[in-house]
Formats: structure tokens, sequence, C-alpha cells
């Protein structure tokens, strides 16, 4: 039996991580990606001749062409992955987040409503994230904790997951979500933490770190996240949330050192590389850390790449595709935005 399966946004971080590990269990892989400034072609420029992958360019808002699309393939379900993620850009620019990570969402949970009359067996699983919870000063958050976004981005995530829940309980919808920590590893774009941390290492820049640099985050190496994402798509509970994390808390400032240090094992330092702390984002929540054990127990998941490895990995993966930076606008990477004038 064919295994087609729809990744939105997989021109992304996660998503073309997401589609490697796929295609490696034998699904046929249809990516569907609207190709914004986070989109990046190099991210699958592997996959070209891959029999098992093909990229179509559209807005998960543009119903027709969904639906032709889940109509030709019929596939087992979605990954939904499709979202506007940068919380400094929400802060520039809030409409537009609630543009994509809610009108267009429901855009695509409409043609799924209407699609499921074709496929009984179909399922929808949204990535979400753990920011919808907001600050965790104490403890670790289950999947039953209060939502109480900070950021226009994490507000528009924890709207999403709400309209999902909606069309879980009014028109049955086999919908699963997944909140999971900062993920890190290769392809991620350069306006996050850690890969621009690296870009910056390389190229003999100050590394900014948002006020004094104690904000704490639970991270988790993407390819875990990504195994994660197809634990729950193929054991999980239709209708039922999961929290993905490692279980592992760092600061920022802590971060930027251990990267600093494995840096050091393959280049020389110039002058410049120095940490800076700079002006905070505005309403930046301190601490961020997801219960996750709803997952490690029912499904029997659990994180694999410690944080030492998986930032050796991370690091070396940009330092030898140089030329990814070069598929980028250098102004997204280099440009400070979201600070309230």
């Amino acid at each position: 039996m064919k295994k087609n399966i729809i990744v939105t946004g997989g021109l992304g971080f996660i998503g073309s991580n997401l589609i490697d590990l796929l295609i490696k269990k034998n699904y046929y892989v249809i990516n569907i990606d609207k190709s914004t400034y986070s989109s990046n072609q190099y991210n699958v420029k592997h996959l070209k001749n891959n029999k098992k992958y093909k990229f179509i360019k559209c807005s998960i808002g543009n119903k027709n062409k969904v639906f032709s699309v889940l109509k030709k393939y019929n596939p087992l379900g979605i990954i939904n992955l499709a979202a506007e993620t940068h919380v400094d850009r929400s802060i520039e620019n809030p409409k537009k987040f609630f543009y994509s990570n809610v009108l267009e969402l429901i855009d695509l949970l409409e043609v799924t409503k209407k699609y499921l009359n074709n496929n009984k067996k179909f399922k929808f699983l949204h990535v979400s994230t753990d920011e919808v919870y907001g600050d965790v000063l104490k403890g670790r958050s289950t999947e039953e904790w209060k939502y109480k976004p900070s950021s226009p981005y994490a507000a528009s995530k924890a709207s999403s997951d709400h309209i999902i829940s909606s069309y879980i309980r009014t028109f049955k919808l086999p919908c699963l979500i997944t909140n999971c920590s900062n993920n890190y590893g290769p392809r991620q774009h350069p306006e996050k933490l850690i890969p621009k941390i690296i870009f910056n290492i390389l190229n003999n820049k100050k590394i900014p770190i948002y006020g004094n640099g104690k904000n704490s985050r639970e991270w988790i190496y993407v390819e875990d996240h990504c195994l994660g994402i197809l634990k729950v798509f193929e054991k999980g509970k239709i209708g039922e949330f999961y929290n993905i994390g490692s279980n592992l808390n760092i600061s920022n400032l802590e971060i930027a050192k251990k990267i600093i240090k494995i840096s050091k094992k393959y280049i020389k330092l110039e002058k410049n590389v120095k940490i800076q702390f700079v002006k905070d984002r505005p309403g930046h929540d301190i601490r961020y850390a997801l219960n996750s054990k709803k997952i490690n127990k029912r499904l029997k998941w659990k994180t694999r790449v410690k944080i030492d490895k998986g930032l050796e990995k991370t690091f070396l993966w940009y330092f030898e595709n140089l030329s990814y930076f070069s598929f980028l606008n250098r102004k997204d990477i280099i440009n400070r935005i979201g600070l309230i004038k």
C-alpha cells in the first residue's frame, strides 16, 4: 500500500527535517509550501530527483488547489507545519501572523472537512508550540495547563489550537495536536537564537543576547521532535494533545557559551566574536518548560540526542553548508526587528 502524506510548510526548518524522516519510513511526501522568506529550497535540494517526494507551491489558504491535491494523492493525512513562527516578526506585524496562523488554517480545516467524505482513515496533525502556555516559572506545563500566550505569535498559535479543538468537537474532525519545546538543528533560519549565534561566529560578529541572558528554554534536537511527531501521527489518540519536550532547560546565555566552546574545536575565533547583551524583547517570557510524561509513557517516545552532541552536529552542518546562507536575504539575518518604537 502506498503511504502518501502531505506536509505543509515543508521548505522550512522542521518541515524539511520531517520530510527526510518520512521518506526514510517509506512514505511518499507531498510538500505544500507557499515559499515565504523563511522557506528555503536549499533545505530540500537533495530530494530533487527523489521518487518519494513532490513539491507543490501553494498556500494552505488556497482551498481549491489544496482540495485538488487531496483528491489526486488521497493521502493518509496532513501534518501541518505551515506557520509564521518568529516572535520578533509577530511584534513587528501581528496581523500577518493571525492571517497565516489562524485564517489560512481555517481554510485548510474546511478543505479537510470536505475531503473526509473521500477518505475515512484520514488524520490531521497540527504542530504547535510550548509558547501557548506562556511563562512557566515553576514546574512543567502539562497538556491540561491553562493557555496564557505572551506574544502575538504565541497568541496566534494558541488560537489555532483552540480552533482545531472546536473542529474536533463540532465537526468530528480527526485531529491531533502536538506542542513542542524550542527546536534546534540543521536548516533553521538564522533569525532564531542558535543559528544566529553560529552565523555571527562564522562571520566575525558580536553575539547578541537579549536582556541578561537568563531566559530559560527547553531545547530539543529537531530529529527527536520529528520522531515524536511521527509517533503521534501513527499511534496518538484522535482528539488529544501531546507535549513533545526534552525536559532539559538551559538559559540563552549558557547556550551561547556552549556554542562558542564547540566552535573553538573547528575554527579560530576572530576578535569580534564575543557576547553582547542587547535591549530585551518586549514581553519576553522568562521560562518555558514542558511536562512530556504523556508521550513518554503512552507512546513510548523519548529524546535521543544530548544537547552538547546536538549543538556540535548543528554547528558542523552550518560550517559545512555555508552556501545555505546565500539562499537567504541578508537583511533577514542581521537586522534587529520587533522593538517597540
